[in-house]
């Protein structure tokens, strides 16, 4: 079978456009502002960043190595911990593109510097980096944990399940007000529930809800 030429291979991915594993870059300016897209990659489900590319899709190219050394200090410098990119050149009609492919963190969270000394957590919904929710600082939170969880089914907890069987979706403030549990008690308990997969997060009109997870026929 014949190997498909750098060109080939680059129109493939760029045919695909933007999406959860896959964004385009003109160019790199800010290390942090990068740093915010390999949280958001590594926290996920991994993903590459194809720099020299419009949003359009246009071949641009990398305008200088600088631009190589920018993503390298972002993952080492302003990502808490370090993130272990690959990075990859391809040269389509004298234009050069850089690839860095973002592998999933085997734990998480992986955050990103947003100010001297605060780093924060994101996430990849469709084509943006938003900003992980305390429900997913919870299920990271307890998934590191040593310590063994149990989903427990109280009264508030069938409450929650009684709720979304009816209305099909809740939020942390609106399950925090109907089981009369504080605003951190009640991430917890969601997060319990996403966590052993009876809860699936959503987002939408940029808002997070969640739902009964939907069984797979």
């Amino acid at each position: 079978m014949k190997p498909v030429s750098d060109k080939g291979y680059l129109q493939q991915l760029i045919d695909e456009g933007e999406h959860q594993q896959q964004d385009f870059k003109f160019e790199i300016s800010d290390a942090r502002k990068i740093a915010r897209s390999l949280s958001a990659f590594a926290n996920t489900d991994g993903g590459r960043l194809l720099i020299g590319v419009k949003d359009n899709g246009r071949i641009a190219g990398v305008r200088s190595e600088e631009e190589i050394y920018m993503i390298e200090a972002a993952a080492r410098l302003y990502c808490q911990p370090q993130v272990d990119i690959a990075m990859h050149t391809y040269t389509v009609d004298g234009k050069t593109v850089l690839i860095a492919e973002i592998p999933k963190a085997p734990e998480k969270p992986i955050q990103a510097q947003v100010a001297p000394g605060k780093y924060m957590a994101y996430v990849r919904i469709a084509d943006e980096n938003i900003l992980a929710t305390a429900v997913h600082l919870a299920v990271w939170r307890q998934k590191n944990s040593k310590r063994g969880s149990l989903v427990e089914y109280t009264e508030r907890e069938q409450m929650l399940l009684d709720y979304l069987a009816e209305h099909g979706e809740i939020t942390v403030s609106k399950y925090s007000r109907l089981a009369r549990l504080s605003y951190r008690s009640a991430v917890e308990h969601i997060a319990r529930f996403v966590r052993f997969g009876l809860l699936e997060v959503c987002f939408e009109h940029h808002k997070f809800y969640y739902r009964l997870r939907q069984s797979e026929e």
